[in-house]
């Protein structure tokens, strides 16, 4: 199969951004393309896959590619869909301050 280039969604880098402020190591996953996640999560000791979808965008415009839905099925792992920075902090454990983050 040949690589498939991926997208960034546009806000990825707000849902980086609040995961490092959160404390926790973000590695850059999404140039690998082929369905494999945007990032992975360090917090805690735990690693954290990520597909970021962008919330501001309709649902339409959210969904997972055919590659996405391939890797995701065929991985044995843990991985998850958000949409946002208060998604990505509440998939690794943890509630964001009221009024901080969208």
């Amino acid at each position: 199969m040949a690589r498939r280039a991926s997208n960034v969604d546009t806000n990825q880098g707000e849902v980086v951004a609040a995961l490092r402020k959160a404390g926790a190591s973000v590695q850059m996953l999404h140039a690998v393309g082929m369905g494999c996640p945007d990032i992975i999560v360090g917090h805690r000791g735990v690693n954290t896959l990520m597909e970021i979808k962008d919330g501001s965008k309709p649902p339409s415009a959210r969904k997972t590619t055919t590659w996405q839905d391939t890797w995701h099925a065929e991985w044995r792992g843990q991985v998850c869909i958000v949409k946002s920075p208060t998604e990505a902090l509440n998939a690794i454990g943890l509630a964001p301050k009221r009024g901080t983050i969208s």
